[in-house]
């Protein structure tokens, strides 16, 4: 992207399939891993080859999606318990110390992880909430930028993906900080891409799964019947499609699996 650039908007291919080996000998980082779409997602990179980092503050789950990864025959994945909203940057480089011995480099840094805090009206947010949804939202993607880009930068085919939101691409009622934080995101991505352009082997962009059966959607709405929405298993190999080949040719982009304008 160029600073005169407007995002593109990308649909994923409903019939898409990522092939078996998509992504064979790489080495993928998901934070938010341990639940719902970052452990789908996690799952289906380690099925395509991929050796997962699986990032998180739950380690009970972190060590389910472990086994769970280890018994379906995939590569051997890392775990590596971190609770996004008390680190800062020593810790993020020191995860970055981490994965240059361990791995040599970094194929993919996918930022999943999110806090949703309050539903309310932001003249009535709780202040301290409020910074600690951006916290884990926006710094957190931010210092792990910049301590992981330099390994992302030793790919042949480098990837930073934000799984992002309708609420960060259009203002919603009622998100908060979550909504904000998602604009955010999306700006950071934008930016990203911008500064580095496309000489380099990075690619960067953002992708919205739609309405997916999550924790965070049955808190925003509870009275939905969730068995009927499409679940992190479903979604998540399609997810997987700007990690691949497709990737080269949307850096910057905005993409999205839904091809309607469901509230996320």
């Amino acid at each position: 992207m160029t600073q005169h650039d407007t995002p593109v908007h990308v649909h994923v291919p409903r019939d898409y399939t990522p092939p078996a080996d998509l992504l064979a000998e790489r080495v993928v980082l998901i934070t938010g891993a341990a639940d719902g779409i970052g452990r789908a997602l996690a799952e289906a990179a380690a099925g395509c080859g991929a050796t997962v980092i699986l990032l998180d503050k739950d380690l009970p789950k972190l060590e389910a999606v472990y086994d769970a990864i280890e018994a379906a025959g995939s590569p051997q994945p890392a775990l590596y318990p971190m609770n996004l909203e008390g680190v800062g940057p020593a810790e993020f480089l020191e995860l970055a110390t981490t994965i240059d011995r361990e791995f040599g480099r970094l194929d993919a840094l996918i930022h999943n992880a999110a806090m949703l805090g309050e539903q309310s009206p932001m003249h009535q947010y709780d202040h301290e909430l409020w910074a600690r949804v951006l916290h884990v939202n926006v710094n957190a993607p931010f210092l792990l930028n910049q301590a992981l880009l330099g390994l992302v930068q030793r790919s042949d085919r480098g990837r930073v993906l934000f799984v992002s939101d309708q609420a960060g691409r259009r203002g919603r009622a009622f998100r908060g900080a979550y909504g904000v934080s998602k604009f955010a995101q999306e700006g950071m991505m934008e930016t990203l891409a911008a500064e580095l352009g496309t000489k380099r082997s990075v690619r960067t962009m953002s992708i919205d799964p739609g309405v997916v059966n999550t924790s965070l959607r049955r808190y925003c709405f509870p009275g939905e019947n969730w068995q009927a929405l499409a679940q992190p298993a479903d979604v998540a190999p399609r997810l997987l499609y700007p990690l691949g080949p497709e990737g080269d040719a949307l850096h910057g982009a905005r993409l999205s699996l839904a091809h309607d304008d469901s509230t996320t």
